[in-house]
């Protein structure tokens, strides 16, 4: 036993050491059979030292004495204070009283004072023991840490190592001056400038909205303690999130916005240049609300830029940008120049997320985004969650807005280590940002630090709060500031002088009135004027038009693509491949195989084309990363770019093994979420402009789910913040009787949002076109990116009318428009142009082959997929149109509802083009509020209805003005 394990047990002699003997016996046979402080405790100092002195425990009879159950309690109330000290913490600035725990009692364990004051302080253990002349001082010491004006909550952290590494840490204020000291004045001066920052405002812009920081103004000082430590560290990339609250504060003096800028904003002469961060246009720029912005700031190491730290810009609704976020924080740290999988350094970037309390709790994307934390195809090497608490969402309390007692505790069920810290305690502030960010570089993994404050003003600063919370707002109204409270404490202790503590503010203010009067009468940064010409066409917007499109190399040489192929079907040596995969091999194989005795080749299924086109793509140099429910396998099992060994379950994935691959490819299945892992991607995306990233919906509709990370990121962020996403949605749609949520991926509202050019919405019927678009967008990342909604096949997928030939895919582009080859053959017969798009294009042609001879009420048609209908291509379907002379009418055929599917966005367009020269008819489901029947029978019995309809003169057929 080395001299201080036997300091350690000094104080601790007759029953009271025998009493501790039987327990380490206890402890040596079963660890768990005691408390886990005392397991802890005999974990770090040993047998005491009665075990080498006395008979061994079992035959030791001990008469239960007082001093003996003393210890007992003195240790379960030690271990009370380190779980349940944060109950009795003072953590609220505005002095409500803590909710308490009656095991922080001494009473509730039997103990008076005089009994702790006769017990050896060691029974306390850790560090607060050391010094103590006993149990009483050292419980007092333990209080003062434990329940002072931090509160921690570690216990629910099953690491053992971890959970006492954080116990240390903060026992020993290892973060805490004066151990880890505070620039006292440094700290009163940026609390001097975040006030003053917030007070200029109010006076100068009384009636705008600003969503002040007053009264959680300790957080820009603690995200200047993130950036300073993330810069002397290998992070090279600090990524932010936030909601509008405090948010201009800390764009400008985090990020470093100039006032002049701020300001600027609030004089409405800011004049931003309608330019996207990709340089592809001066149209469609609207902006957006000042403390929506985002920013950008480098951090210097000398002449070097050792860290970026940004800012993402995000919407009103609250916590959505948290994914978003995490995924650009995976896409720094990843490298993905090499094949095989992406590799990921977790030191590489940070991520920093502030939530209001309200909101941590009540949204659900909180939820989902914290379960993505600790996933292997989403973790980032740990985030600290700042939770800004002003202890009021908007005006509800948190009794009537939450079921937990702390906005913290949702944390709790990912084992999230959380720190609860008064806001009015900077130093304690400093210390509990010191100790979050310790342990997410030490275990790479979450932490949450709660910082409760309160808010000065209402909601916005035009709001009345007191109608809803007026004794809160009356204490707050009295309250002093932290600035305040601050400068009073350094004055008190001679650090400053109240003349300097004026002098500071003096300055403050005065940079900010001198930042107004500079500002150019005419306003900053004048900008070029929006010409909203021609933005329908497609391209007016610095996209591609089709006719340039079409000249994107997108075919492969056959050679290359046999080769490729047989490269995705070889496996290990020795892998035991499940059985009933060797047909999908063998068919596969064929598919690229030299035909023999004059048989026809085998043709390309949706999901080999799929593979043939990831696999040209990273031999090209584009990383590709797809995601999704049960994406790896396919849900439909069409996909298979994981296989498992069915001896040893491991696994192997062809297309990170070519030969020819220069660059990364990543396959994930994801967790049972769409709103997280779409808005990871869309982060991902932004960050990773040189990948081709894909989500995947296991069924169109599930994209519901994820309507917000649509309509606030995916379709307006170019338009509002000058991001240019170019993230691929895959959405298997399709009319097949499988129930009004397994049918249809709403393709309704994508066409309600296309505008400017912001996205490209297509449906593949072949598997060379789905082939074609997915090479293509890879191409278009650096050119035009945009993103592309790609409805996807279910009963396609295997069908041998959707599937290609090799020719198609070596060969060609991609064809927005594809004319109907066997009405080409005799283009004047044709009377009705039938215009598609989808699956319900092989449910009319297998009609129109299956039919013998034709009936007398046929109608000579020809069939038309648009297979691209944004951006909408108007010229190759007019070309279509005019190349048959003897039409009467143009069909727009559907299987959707009359209200939802296309038609209503097609149906203005098709009328233009038309100018009335031809009528133009709709056909297809009538308007239904649910997309699809329940009933597979009754779906037959529409689809042939429709189908009937579209082919037969026999059929009444809506007009389009009806």
């Amino acid at each position: 036993m080395d001299g201080n394990a036997q300091n350690i047990w000094t104080g601790f002699s007759g029953p009271n050491l025998a009493y501790l003997a039987d327990l380490y016996d206890k402890f040596r046979i079963d660890p768990n059979a005691i408390d886990p402080e005392l397991r802890a405790f005999f974990v770090r100092w040993g047998p005491p030292p009665a075990l080498t002195q006395i008979a061994p425990a079992e035959e030791i009879v001990l008469a239960p004495t007082p001093a003996a159950a003393n210890v007992a309690a003195a240790v379960q109330l030690s271990t009370a204070i380190r779980m349940y000290g944060y109950r009795a913490a003072r953590l609220d600035p505005l002095g409500s009283e803590p909710p308490g725990d009656a095991e922080l009692l001494p009473e509730t364990h039997g103990l008076r004072q005089e009994d702790l004051a006769a017990l050896p302080a060691a029974i306390v253990g850790g560090p607060a023991s050391v010094g103590a002349p006993d149990a009483l001082s050292a419980i007092q010491a333990l209080r003062d840490i434990y329940e002072g004006t931090s509160g921690y909550e570690f216990e629910h952290v099953s690491n053992a190592e971890e959970r006492l590494w954080l116990r240390a840490a903060v026992e020993t204020g290892r973060f805490h001056p004066p151990r880890d000291p505070v620039d006292e004045h440094q700290l009163l001066e940026r609390l001097t400038q975040v006030e003053m920052f917030e007070r200029f405002l109010q006076s100068a812009f009384p009636t705008q909205t600003r969503f002040s920081l007053e009264g959680l103004d300790v957080l820009v000082p603690m995200l200047d303690e993130v950036v300073g430590a993330a810069a002397e560290s290998e992070v090279q990339a600090l990524m932010l999130g936030m909601a509008h609250r405090g948010r201009l504060n800390i764009l400008a003096h985090v990020l470093g916005k100039s006032y002049q800028e701020i300001i600027a904003e609030f004089q409405g002469a800011l004049q931003r240049p309608n330019v996207s961060a990709c340089g592809s246009s001066d149209v469609g720029w609207t902006g957006d609300v000042k403390y929506h912005l985002g920013a950008r700031k480098a951090v210097r190491n000398g002449s070097q830029v050792s860290m970026v730290v940004s800012l993402d810009p995000n919407p009103s609704h609250l916590e959505f940008v948290n994914p978003v976020v995490e995924g650009m924080t995976r896409a720094v740290s990843e490298t993905r120049t090499q094949a095989g999988p992406a590799r990921l350094n977790e030191a590489a970037a940070l991520t920093v997320l502030i939530h209001g309390e309200a909101a941590f709790t009540g949204e659900g994307i909180s939820a989902e985004t914290l379960n993505l934390s600790r996933l292997p195809g989403y973790r980032t090497g740990g985030t600290i969650h700042l939770i800004a608490n002003n202890q009021v969402g908007f005006t509800t309390p948190p009794a009537v807005g939450r079921s937990t007692l702390f906005a913290s505790d949702l944390a709790k069920g990912f084992e999230i280590p959380i720190i609860h810290v008064n806001a009015d305690d900077p130093v304690a502030c400093i210390a509990a940002i010191r100790l979050a960010y310790a342990c997410v570089e030490r275990y790479h993994k979450d932490v949450v630090v709660d910082v409760i404050g309160y808010r000065r003003w209402g909601h916005n600063e035009g709001d009345e709060p007191s109608f809803s919370q007026p004794r809160m707002y009356q204490s707050i109204s009295e309250h002093p500031t932290v600035r305040e409270l601050w400068a009073r404490e350094l004055v008190r202790r001679g650090v400053v002088t109240p003349e300097e503590v004026e002098a500071l503010v003096r300055e403050a203010m005065a940079r900010l009135q001198s930042a107004r009067r500079s500002l150019p009468k005419e306003g900053l940064g004048p900008g070029p004027e929006a010409d909203q010409a021609g933005l329908e066409a497609g391209g007016a917007s610095g996209g591609l038009g089709h006719e340039e499109q079409a000249e994107i190399r997108t075919a492969v040489p056959a050679p290359i693509l046999a080769t490729l192929n047989e490269q995705l079907l070889t496996l290990p040596p020795g892998f035991k491949l499940h059985t009933k995969l060797e047909p999908f091999f063998s068919r596969r194989r064929a598919a690229l195989s030299t035909p023999r005795d004059g048989a026809d080749q085998s043709r390309i299924d949706f999901g080999q084309a799929e593979a043939l086109a990831f696999a040209t793509i990273v031999s090209d140099g584009t990383p590709i990363r797809l995601t999704g429910q049960d994406t790896a396998r396919g849900t439909f099992s069409q996909r298979h770019l994981v296989l498992h060994d069915v001896a040893t379950g491991d696994t192997f994935t062809p297309l990170q093994s070519l030969a020819w691959a220069r660059a990364s490819f990543d396959v994930w299945d994801s967790p049972l979420s769409e709103q997280a892992t779409m808005g990871f991607e869309f982060g991902y995306d932004v960050q990773a402009s040189d990948v081709l990233v894909l989500w995947e919906a296991q069924y169109g509709d599930f994209a519901d789910v994820a309507q917000v990370m649509i309509d606030e990121f995916l379709v307006s962020a170019r338009s509002k913040w000058g991001l240019c996403p170019s993230l691929v949605l895959l959405l298997p749609h399709g009319y097949e009787g499988q129930g009004p949520d397994h049918s249809s991926a709403r393709i309704e509202r994508f066409l309600q949002l296309v505008a400017e050019d912001n996205l490209r919405v297509a449906s593949c019927t072949t598997a060379a076109q789905y082939f074609h678009i997915l090479r293509r967008q890879a191409q278009l990342l650096q050119r035009d990116p945009r993103p592309l909604i790609l409805l996807t096949p279910k009963s396609l997928l295997r069908h041998p009318l959707a599937a290609s030939p090799l020719a198609e895919l070596s060969e060609g582009h991609f064809q927005p428009v594809i004319d109907d080859q066997e009405a080409r053959k005799d283009p004047a017969a044709a009377r009705r142009l039938i215009l598609c798009n989808g699956k319900v294009y092989i449910d009319l042609v297998t009609a129109r082959q299956s039919a013998k001879s034709p009936p007398p009420d046929w109608i000579p048609t020809a069939i038309v997929r648009v297979e691209e209908l944004y951006p909408f291509p108007a010229a190759e379907i007019a070309s279509i149109v005019n190349s048959y002379p003897k039409l009467e009418e143009v069909a727009w055929v559907q299987e959707e509802p009359r209200n939802m599917g296309a038609w209503t966005f097609v149906a203005p367009r098709l009328r233009d083009l038309l100018a009335a020269r031809l009528p133009l008819l709709y056909i297809g489901r009538t308007r239904r509020a649910s997309q699809a029947e329940g009933s597979y029978e009754w779906h037959i019995r529409e689809q042939k209805r429709l189908v009937e309809a579209a082919l037969l003169r026999s059929h009444t057929v809506a007009r389009s003005e009806s």
